[in-house]
This record gives structure tokens, sequence and C-alpha cells, in this order.
């Protein structure tokens, strides 16, 4: 009986820190989504300042995913448009304004890091 009541005792302590580091990874994800779209709303173009203000930080999470996703709520289908060239109707391209592509690619770095010292210290 001894044995099964370590055994027990193994599992709630491996659980517990699963949960830390789910918890942990979560509030990582949140974290850099909000710094990044603080830079995003430095660094995106500015006409009249309502792109600039439009960026947000939609927030999912349940047990064994997080998402963390930034989007621009004013105008959403400009975001390509900007980052991307395209053709005009005077038959010219327009030159790309490339602002979110470097930010998620510093969110991306900055998560990986801090998920690997999350699990390093052990939430």
């Amino acid at each position: 009986m001894a044995k099964y009541d370590e055994l027990i005792n193994i599992r709630d302590i491996l659980n517990e820190y699963s949960s830390d580091i789910q918890e942990g990874i979560t509030e990582a994800a949140y974290k850099v989504a909000e710094n990044g779209k603080n830079k995003l709303r430095v660094t995106s173009p500015k006409k009249t300042g309502d792109y600039r203000k439009g960026w947000r930080v939609g927030k999912k999470s349940g047990k064994g995913f997080v998402h963390a996703t930034i989007y621009n709520a004013t105008d959403w289908q400009l975001t390509h448009l900007l980052e991307k060239p395209h053709a005009l109707r005077n038959g010219k391209r327009s030159t790309p304004k490339v602002h979110i592509e470097p930010v998620e690619q510093e969110c991306i770095a900055q998560y990986q890091k801090d998920v690997e010292q999350i699990i390093k210290n052990g939430g």
C-alpha cells in the first residue's frame, strides 16, 4: 500500500508541474502579444492614425492550448494591402510598407525564448 501512495504523490507533483508550466506559457503568450501590439502601434504607417490605434490582441486558452492573435480591428483588410505590393488603378504597383512581418518575427523569437526559460525554471 505504501508504494501506491508514493505513485499518487508523484502523479500529483507531475500534474502540478505541468499546470505551472502551462500557466507560465499562457502568461508569456499574452505578454508577447501585448508587446507586439504596442510595437505595431508605433511602427504602423500613419495617415489619420485610426489604423495605428486599431491594433488589438485576441486571447483564448484552454487545457493544452493557448492562442494570442494580434489583429487590426479598425481596418483588417488594409493590413495585407500595406504589407504586400499590389496593382493600383493607374496600372502601377504599390510600394509595400512592411511593418507587420518584423514585429511578427520578433514576437516568435521572444516567445520561443520565454517558453524555453519557463520550462527550464519549472514554471
